[in-house]
């Protein structure tokens, strides 16, 4: 039985003994000296162990799908993955400016075509072998291979050649990235690219380690044991521990180039889905941090200005995919109705409760200085007359659809609400299915749906981030929509370094998008959760950046 188990028995067990005595007016002396042995004797809470032995505990909502940092596509996995791992650069968590990682140096052409990165030479990985630019050149045509099938392949498109030896069309010799020595990488690419080195962070450009791939099958395998049985990566922290349903533990890694700056010894992240019982984890101190705060419980926090409120906004937005396959789905006045018919402030406001902007378009505003134009309302009276020109008055003959969302108490709010709006507003039938991540998450891969929930966190500070999704040759653009006109708006506006233009064709490109309806977007993030203000250096921003190796505790005194 763990430390966290025994500890909430005893309280359990005391409090249970008090409420009995109490009842029957029998509290004597030596009954209350029990009661204080029993308390005495248990165990210390695991945040109270954790800051005295810097050991942070994280609640991470769903368990993670895989460790993998050329698999994974959700927060869940990046929040641990960006604690094993580093990329030649990070982002600093304050200024969301590039900072020196692995790469302690760098330089740009003045054609900003090529960078040329210089490497620490003390960089190692956790097993303590060196880290060298072979390591990156290695890791790019990895992920780049199509037989890995990475959802994030494309963003390494900016590379020359990238995208074209993705879709087998060129050998990786051509592709724009050279091992000068064992410190210094070359990357050339396709065109400049303003936003690149802010690109560096994410996990799709972290490097892996060949060796160790090798030793448990093919480096283009997935799922072939290594990242449980015997990982190693790069980051300020490694993996010690994988509990299936439980957490994931990781220790401080002492090959990390950064190790002596380091002051947190262990990162516990545990997998709990159920919003409230993270919640009730949280404040019977075995969490110092929850990943989410259930929208009911937001109000009194407020209202008491409880200090351990988080509530800040993310570069992010929640929606749904609609499958434009799916009969119905294929009509765009059909797409259309549906998104007149929802009322996003109604969800915000009733069902958030975060103070959220309801979403009348895709790219969050001040996206890299962009504002997106609205261009979608909330209009039932529209709505049933288009749902009549698509051959459906008053929802007569319209198919029974289904909607698709990852096991969770927000979402099922959220999905329910929408169905009870369609059916009172448009007469059309929703029936409401939940999935465990992982099935979801191979639900979305394969298109397995007809309404999906999907949220989009930015990878960087760009209206790219979000519009590029849409694209048709995106891994990430499930609605099986395309749209030629949309496709070169975005590539014209690739080609253009920031400017008043640029955001003028990211408009219109965003105008198409919300008039072709494959998606319903709902709202743009804030993100709410409860941390221990006893935590230190954990700072929040629109990227949800977190550089652990900073993090520390209070003073103890």
């Amino acid at each position: 039985m763990d430390r966290f188990t025994i500890a909430t028995k005893i309280e359990l067990i005391t409090v249970r003994f008090v409420v009995v005595l109490n009842k029957h007016r029998k509290l004597s002396p030596l009954l209350l000296i029990w009661i204080f042995l029993l308390n005495s004797c248990a165990p210390e809470k695991p945040v109270d162990y954790g800051i005295k032995n810097n050991l942070l505990h994280i609640g991470n909502g769903v368990e993670p799908e895989d460790l993998d940092p050329h698999i994974i596509t959700g927060m869940s996995e990046f929040n641990i993955v960006s604690a094993l791992f580093e990329g030649l650069l990070r982002v600093d968590e304050k200024t969301l400016e590039p900072a020196a990682g692995v790469a302690h140096s760098w330089k740009v052409s003045e054609d900003g075509l090529k960078y040329t990165f210089y490497l620490r030479k003390e960089a190692r990985w956790s097993n303590g072998d060196s880290l060298t630019a072979k390591d990156f050149v290695f890791s790019i045509k990895r992920i780049l291979s199509a037989e890995l099938g990475s959802s994030y392949a494309f963003m390494l498109y900016p590379l020359k050649n990238a995208k074209a030896f993705n879709q087998g069309k060129v050998p990786f010799s051509k592709v724009g990235v050279i091992c000068i020595d064992e410190h210094t990488l070359e990357m050339h690419l396709q065109q400049p690219t303003p936003y690149f080195l802010s690109l560096l962070n994410h996990p799709a450009w972290y490097p892996v380690h060949q060796q160790n791939l090798l030793s448990f099958g093919s480096v283009i395998q997935r799922g072939t044991g290594w990242t449980h049985k015997n990982h190693v990566g790069n980051g300020a922290f490694q993996l010690k521990e994988w509990r299936v349903s439980d957490a994931v533990i990781c220790q401080k890694n002492p090959f990390y180039w950064g190790s002596k700056s380091v002051v947190l010894q262990e990162l516990h992240f545990h997998a709990i889905v159920n919003n409230n019982t993270e919640i009730r984890a949280f404040y019977t101190g075995q969490i110092h941090a929850t990943s989410t705060v259930p929208p009911n419980q937001i109000p009194p926090l407020l209202k008491s200005k409880a200090p351990e409120l988080r509530i800040a906004p993310d570069l992010g937005i929640y929606y749904f995919i609609l499958n434009t396959e799916i009969p119905g789905l294929d009509r765009k006045l059909v797409r259309q109705a549906l998104n007149l018919a929802t009322n996003r402030l109604l969800i915000a406001d009733k069902i958030r409760q975060r103070g959220e902007e309801p979403a009348l378009h895709f790219t969050p505003p001040n996206t890299g200085g962009y504002y997106a134009p609205d261009c979608l309302e909330y209009n039932p009276s529209i709505a049933r007359k288009k749902l009549k020109k698509a051959g459906y008055p008053n929802g007569k003959g319209f198919p029974t659809l289904t909607m698709l969302y990852n096991t969770s108490e927000n979402h099922k709010a959220i999905a329910e609400a929408i169905q009870q709006m369609w059916k009172s507003e448009l007469n059309i039938n929703v029936e409401l299915k939940n999935q465990e991540w992982k099935i979801y998450l191979d639900s979305r891969k394969r298109r397995d749906f007809e309404i999906c929930r999907a949220s989009w966190i930015g990878d960087y500070n760009d209206p790219t981030t979000f519009l590029n999704l849409w694209l048709e040759k995106s891994t990430m653009n499930q609605s099986a929509w395309k749209n030629p006109h949309y496709d070169a708006l975005i590539d014209k506006a690739s080609d253009l370094n920031y400017s008043k233009e640029r955001f003028t064709i990211f408009a219109e490109a965003e105008k198409i998008l919300m008039e072709e309806s494959p998606l319903l977007p709902i709202f743009f993030y804030k993100r709410a959760s409860l941390q221990d203000p006893r935590i230190e250096n954990w700072e929040s921003n629109i990227l949800n950046v977190r550089n652990y190796r900073n993090f520390s505790f209070k003073s103890k005194k």
